[in-house]
C-alpha cells in the first residue's frame, strides 16, 4: 500500500486549545485513522508554534520568559491531545533545534539562489494574526477583519522573497492539479488573487528577538509565519535525509482553516519552488466553528471547552460530533445541545445498543458462544454499498457521509434482527447462530468504519463482541469462535442538563 502524510497547523501557545483548534486536530486524526484502515503507512503530525511577537508578549504579561511560557503551554496542547485519543506521530515545536536547523537551511538556500533580498517594509500589522494587512482588506481601512481591533503601524528593515516572480509558476502549478485544493470554492478564490498580482513579500523582523535566526544576517529573525510553515518539512529531516524526504513529501496534505489559506496556497507553494521542491500535494481547507454567527477564538472569549465536554461524556462525544455534522469547507454553528443529541441518537441509542442487544442474544440464544458468520453477508445489510459509500466520503473529504454510512449499516443491522427474530429461533439452532453470526460480524464493520471518529467506544465494542483484533475491513466469516460476557454499557445516555450544569 501507499504513504500517506497529513499534518495540521501548528497552534499558537498563547493560550489554553479551544474548539476551533480541537477540530482541526481531531478531523486530521479520523482522516489519519481512516488511511490506517486502509493499510497505508501513515504519518501523521501536529504541534505548537512558539515564536513571534504574541508570544513574547504573553510570555512578559506572565512575568516568565518567552521559553518558560512555550515549555508550560505547548505541554498542554500535548496533553489535550492525549485526552482526545489523538494519534498523532510527531509533535513538532518551533523552538526545537531540529526545527531552527530546518529553517536555516530551507531559507538560507532560497537566499543563495537570488530570491530573498534586503529592503524596507511599512505597513499595517495585526498582533493577533500575526499579519500584514493591505488598508482594503482591513475593516473601516484600520481594524483586522478577523479580530475587529485596531492593526499597529510597522516600519522596519526586513528580508523579502520575490513572490512576485511566482505568479505564473503557481498558476501553472494549480492549472495541472486541479485538486491540490479542496474544496473547489478556495480554489477559485486563490486563483482570483493570485490573477490579481503577486507582490514581494516581507519574511524577517529586526523589532523582536523571539524567533529564528537569519543564518547570514543575525540582526534580524525570521517572520513568525515563515518560520511556522516550514514544520512541515522539520519532521521529514529537510537537508539531513534526503531519502525520507523523498519518501514522504510527495503524499503530503495540509489540513487548515480558511483563514490561513493564502500562505498556505501562495506563500508557501512559491517558497517550495523557489528552494527546489515539489509544491504540498493537497491543502483540506475547512471553515470556521462558529458561535452565535461568530468565529470561535481564544481573544473573543466566545469558546467552547473541548476537554470539559470529554471529561463530561468521554471524548468519544466531541470526535463523533465534530467529525459528523458537517463536510469539510462550510463555516457551521456549534451546539451543546446538538452534540449530546446525536451523542444519545448515533452512539447510545445506535452503536452502543445494538452491541449491547447483540451480546444479549448470544447469551441467551447460543451459550454464550459467538457463532461465526455466515459465508456471505445477508442482502439487507447493503455491506458493500456501505463500504463504497464510507470510502467515497473519505475520499471527497466528505466524513460526514462516511460517517453517515457507517451508522446506515446499524440501522440496518437492528432492523435485521428485528426482521429475523432471533429470540424466536430454537436455542443452538444453526438458524440463530447463523443470524447472530451475521449481526455480530456486521457490527464489527460497523465498528470499524466509525473507529476514525469514535476510536475509544469502537474498541470497546470489539471487546464486548468477542473480536480479539479488530480484523480487516471486509466480511470475514471464519472468525475463531469464543464466549461472550456481560459488559458495561459502551455509552451510557447523556442527560443536556446535567452537562450544561458540569460546563458551567
Amino acid at each position: 500500500m501507499g504513504r500517506f502524510y497529513i499534518t495540521t497547523p501548528i497552534f499558537y501557545v498563547n493560550g489554553d486549545p479551544h474548539l476551533g483548534t480541537a477540530y482541526a486536530v481531531i478531523l486530521a486524526d479520523a482522516i489519519a485513522r481512516w488511511h490506517r484502515l486502509l493499510g497505508e503507512e501513515v504519518l501523521f503530525v501536529t504541534g505548537t508554534d512558539e515564536h513571534g511577537l504574541k508570544i513574547a508578549q504573553s510570555a512578559a504579561r506572565h512575568g516568565v520568559t518567552p521559553q518558560e511560557w512555550v515549555d508550560r503551554t505547548a505541554t498542554e496542547f500535548q496533553r489535550a491531545w492525549d485526552s482526545l485519543d489523538v494519534s498523532y506521530d510527531d509533535f513538532v515545536r518551533t523552538t526545537q533545534p531540529r526545527h531552527h536547523e530546518t529553517v536555516q537551511a530551507f531559507l538560507g538556500g532560497i537566499y543563495e539562489r537570488g530570491d530573498i533580498y534586503l529592503g524596507t517594509y511599512e505597513g499595517l500589522y495585526c498582533v493577533r494574526c500575526e499579519a500584514y494587512y493591505q488598508p482594503d482588506e482591513l475593516e473601516d481601512g484600520t481594524r483586522c477583519p478577523v479580530h475587529h481591533v485596531a492593526c499597529e503601524h510597522m516600519h522596519e528593515e526586513n528580508y523579502f522573497f520575490r513572490l512576485s516572480r511566482y505568479q505564473e509558476p503557481l498558476l501553472a502549478y494549480y492549472a495541472g492539479h486541479p485538486d491540490a485544493i479542496v474544496p473547489e470554492t478556495r480554489r477559485n478564490e486563490v486563483l482570483r488573487f493570485i490573477e490579481g498580482g503577486l507582490s514581494d513579500i516581507s519574511i524577517t523582523r529586526t523589532s523582536i528577538d523571539w524567533g529564528v535566526r537569519v543564518p547570514w544576517d543575525p540582526r534580524h529573525v525570521f517572520y513568525v509565519w515563515y518560520d511556522a510553515l516550514i514544520n512541515y518539512l522539520t519532521v521529514l529531516d529537510y537537508g539531513r535525509d534526503p531519502e525520507r524526504m523523498a519518501a514522504w513529501w510527495p503524499s503530503v496534505h495540509h489540513l487548515l482553516g480558511k483563514d490561513i489559506l493564502r500562505f498556505h496556497a501562495v506563500w508557501w507553494p512559491a517558497m517550495c519552488m523557489a528552494a527546489g521542491i515539489d509544491p504540498p500535494r493537497r491543502l483540506i481547507v475547512t471553515g470556521w466553528l462558529l458561535n452565535e454567527g461568530e468565529k470561535m477564538s481564544k481573544s473573543l472569549a466566545n469558546q467552547i471547552d473541548p476537554l470539559a465536554v470529554a471529561r463530561t461524556l468521554g471524548p468519544d462525544a466531541l470526535r463523533h460530533y465534530l467529525v459528523r455534522s458537517s463536510a469539510i469547507g462550510p463555516d457551521w454553528d456549534v451546539s451543546l445541545e446538538a452534540l449530546v443529541m446525536l451523542y444519545n441518537a448515533e452512539l447510545a441509542n445506535g452503536l452502543g445498543n445494538l452491541v449491547a442487544r447483540i451480546v444479549a442474544l448470544i447469551l441467551q440464544r447460543a451459550e454464550a458462544t459467538a457463532p461465526s458468520a455466515p459465508p456471505e453477508p445477508p442482502a439487507p445489510l447493503e455491506l458493500v454499498q456501505a463500504l463504497e459509500e464510507a470510502r467515497v466520503g473519505w475520499e471527497r473529504w466528505r466524513p460526514n457521509d462516511a460517517i453517515d454510512a457507517a451508522i446506515g449499516l446499524v440501522h440496518r443491522l437492528n432492523a435485521y434482527l428485528e426482521a429475523t427474530e432471533p429470540w424466536r429461533l430454537p436455542r443452538s439452532s444453526p438458524e440463530v447462530r447463523a443470524v447472530l453470526g451475521a449481526a455480530r460480524e456486521g457490527a464489527r464493520i460497523a465498528a470499524l468504519l466509525l473507529s476514525p471518529a469514535v476510536p475509544r467506544g469502537a474498541e470497546r465494542a470489539l471487546q464486548a463482541l468477542g473480536f480479539a483484533n479488530a480484523g480487516p475491513l471486509a466480511w470475514t466469516p471464519d472468525q475463531p469462535s469464543t464466549r461472550l460476557e456481560r459488559s458495561d454499557p459502551i455509552y451510557p445516555r447523556a442527560d443536556f442538563e446535567l452537562l450544561r450544569e458540569g460546563l458551567a
